[in-house]
């Protein structure tokens, strides 16, 4: 199935100094957070994607088109000159479409400017460029294949390192508790979706929430829980934070590197 990736943040939240790369281009280890969602789909077999462009688009494409295989594989430098022979490759069998869908367009004015890449495929899979995860896709692929919802997402619990107050009227504490134990469900991304969405898109609206409501009437959308490692990498704290668990080998999302994956990463953030 095709991916098609929203790359347009501009990732202020993110940003140290008077750094300006875009919010996908943030560095974890020696791969920007693109590559790590891209790797995802690809070690499912999921390896055609759609780049919905925005902020730094000239940025994500730079990368692209100089990729260097030997930062993340193993090689042997023949003769110590430029012969490189690779043992293994990230992307060579990797087909990427890189659009320009505009610096103020939202989520889902993105997907309806890749419309034509994607609405002759039964199924595609879309999300944001930030999240990390190891889902199950193949299961979730095959629960989505099975309904007759046009939406498929991700949902989590909620992220917080917060604690909830229930009180009286008079002020008085009754109860203390995390955030994480309330009984909700964020939306999480990683979207399986049928061309039926793109009857619910409108200029000038989001994908989340407009569309989705549109969705909801019908039980067009579905919910697909998953209480394992999620994380947004939304903030300056979040992807240093992931830094660290990738300099650890602590990655549970890198499910192609079982060397990275011995424990499991806090899903908390502040």
């Amino acid at each position: 199935m095709k991916v098609v990736l929203f790359c347009g943040g501009l990732g202020m939240r993110m940003r140290e100094g008077t750094s300006n790369v875009p919010k996908p281009m943030a560095m974890i280890g020696d791969r920007p957070l693109l590559w790590h969602v891209m790797r995802y789909y690809a070690h499912f077999g999921h390896t055609d994607f759609v780049l919905a462009l925005g902020y730094g688009a000239a940025v994500v494409k730079d990368y692209f088109l100089h990729y260097d295989e030997t930062l993340s594989n193993d090689f042997t430098l023949v003769g110590g000159n430029r012969d490189v022979q690779l043992f293994s490759t990230d992307i060579t069998d990797w087909n990427i479409t890189f659009i320009d869908t505009g610096l103020k367009a939202t989520i889902g004015e993105r997907l309806m400017r890749v419309r034509k890449y994607v609405e002759d495929e039964p199924m595609f899979l879309a999300n944001y460029a930030d999240t990390l995860t190891d889902a199950p896709l193949p299961e979730m692929v095959e629960r989505f294949r099975a309904s007759t919802a046009a939406v498929s997402m991700l949902a989590v619990p909620p992220v917080s390192t917060h604690h909830v107050v229930e009180m009286g009227p008079d002020g008085a504490v009754s109860r203390v508790r995390d955030f994480r134990e309330l009984m909700t469900w964020e939306n999480g991304g990683y979207f399986i979706m049928r061309p039926e969405i793109f009857d619910h898109l409108r200029e000038g609206e989001d994908m989340v929430p407009h569309a989705f409501d549109r969705l909801i009437p019908d039980r067009k959308l579905l919910a697909q829980q998953y209480d394992g490692f999620w994380r947004a990498v939304d903030t300056f704290k979040d992807r240093a934070e992931m830094e660290e668990a990738y300099n650890h080998g602590n990655c549970p999302w890198m499910l192609w590197d079982s060397t990275r994956r011995p424990s499991l990463v806090p899903t908390q953030r502040s």
